[in-house]
């Protein structure tokens, strides 16, 4: 079976101010690192908007409707939400394709019907709490995913492994009092959004946060994988895997201090592969979340995705 790849043009299309570091030049790069030919075998396809009422699988309506209330009309404008995150007139479209194609990343790997999928859309999600949006994300895309695969499939079991340098506060938010969902996280702190702790372990010891110091590597990002993250995907035998793949912590990324090289992706990809292999059917959705330079991020993804290729 093949790996497949959620794409779509409109997410292009959510704007960000000039300067902002969440942009569409992020996903531009990530195309052209998919022009090798180690990408030929990669399915594409592209991702379809999902419904307005799909959000509230991981959010109340009222926060759909106050995200609607902040999209602009105007051709070129763009409304501030809060400190750092931005809607343009595009930004709901974008946000629910990119829960479209989580959704039928789920359901196609959940059929059988591929191996994995990476969904390369945008605004990222993570952040985004129950009733709240921030750190650039709208919908929190990985908790829907979650949601869906539980609603539709009956998936006892979810998994969701964070390793964006920033902390998944939003999804920690949305599964700490429920554990059929396990969520693992590493990051570094002290950072944004301020969250994280190795003693914020959900109401069911349902949450692991493995913070990495500033300044740290491969080893350390190593060890807390091996030591942290690993053990507890074991223990809880997941029924399917979600990855939250922010690439921010390699070397080169501006907003962060964790000194990651595009293999160690490699590695953590390979780490839980081998899990969904023992466990889940080999059922891994990964979707994009933050990575901001963007030579950094098209190493880091495109040794990700070349990882879900190889099964």
């Amino acid at each position: 079976m093949t790996t497949r790849l959620y794409e779509n043009a409109v997410f292009l299309e959510h704007n960000t101010p000039a300067g902002h570091p969440e942009r569409a030049d992020r996903l531009r790069s990530l195309n052209i690192a998919l022009e090798h030919p180690n990408f030929s075998a990669l399915e594409r396809v592209e991702a379809q908007i999902a419904n307005e009422d799909t959000v509230t699988l991981a959010h109340p309506e009222e926060h759909l409707f106050a995200v609607m209330r902040e999209i602009p009309e105007e051709d070129g404008e763009i409304n501030q939400i809060e400190a750092d995150t931005y809607a343009s007139p595009q930004s709901l479209k974008a946000a629910l394709t990119a829960i479209g194609g989580a959704i039928a990343a789920v359901d196609a790997v959940m059929a059988g019907e591929i191996a994995n999928a990476f969904v390369a859309g945008r605004p990222p999600g993570h952040h985004a709490e129950k009733s709240k949006a921030m750190g650039f994300c709208l919908f929190n895309t990985v908790a829907i995913a979650a949601r869906h695969a539980q609603q539709k499939f009956g998936a006892e079991r979810v998994a969701i492994v964070d390793w964006d340098v920033h902390h998944g506060n939003g999804t920690q938010d949305i599964f700490w009092d429920d554990p059929s969902v396990l969520f693992c996280s590493t990051h570094q702190m002290p950072l944004y959004p301020g969250t994280g702790a190795r003693d914020e372990t959900g109401v069911k010891n349902n949450v692991v946060n493995a913070p990495l110091s500033p300044n740290v590597g491969s080893d350390h990002f190593r060890e807390a994988f091996k030591s942290r993250v690993l053990p507890a995907l074991h223990d809880f035998s997941p029924d399917l895997i979600l990855i939250s793949a922010g690439f921010d912590a390699h070397h080169r990324d501006p907003l962060a201090q964790i000194n990651l090289v595009g293999e160690d992706f490699d590695w953590a990809t390979g780490r839980l592969m081998e899990v969904a292999d023992r466990f889940a059917h080999n059922r891994v959705v990964s979707l994009l979340e933050g990575g901001y330079d963007l030579e950094g991020l098209a190493e880091s993804a495109g040794l990700h995705i070349l990882r879900l290729m190889k099964g």
